[in-house]
């Protein structure tokens, strides 16, 4: 199942909170789920996120199993006005764990309009 995000933000900070919403909630509405199960497995997900601010990004991962430290990298969101390529609030998927690909952007968690997976920022 995929998620539209309509709403608009002030800050990238709002974005990002709103964003890791839909995905909880993407992930908590798949028709795979089992209903004992089911309750455990929502709560580690929506507690599994995790940021990190860099000089031009912020990224967006998840907890690893065996510590409180970052596992995964899940997308990043440029926090910088001055990327020749993208603007501030823009999605990126990961191109590896410390770095985003810099192909397109998979929308702007600043404007809205786009769509999102539990799994992350949607391929092109």
């Amino acid at each position: 199942m995929t998620v539209f995000i309509k709403k608009k933000f002030e800050t990238v900070d709002d974005g990002i909170e709103n964003l890791i919403a839909a995905a909880i909630y993407d992930y908590s509405d798949q028709n795979y789920r089992i209903d004992d199960i089911d309750e455990g497995m929502n709560k580690k997900f929506a507690k599994s996120f995790m940021t990190k601010r860099g000089k031009k990004y912020i990224k967006i991962g998840l907890k690893s199993d065996y510590s409180d430290k970052m596992g995964s990298a899940w997308a990043f969101v440029v926090n910088t006005d001055d990327d020749k390529l993208f603007k501030k609030g823009d999605l990126l998927k990961c191109a590896g764990w410390a770095a985003p690909a810099r192909n397109k952007p998979r929308g702007n968690v600043l404007e809205g309009g786009y769509r999102i997976e539990w799994t992350g920022p949607q391929y092109l």
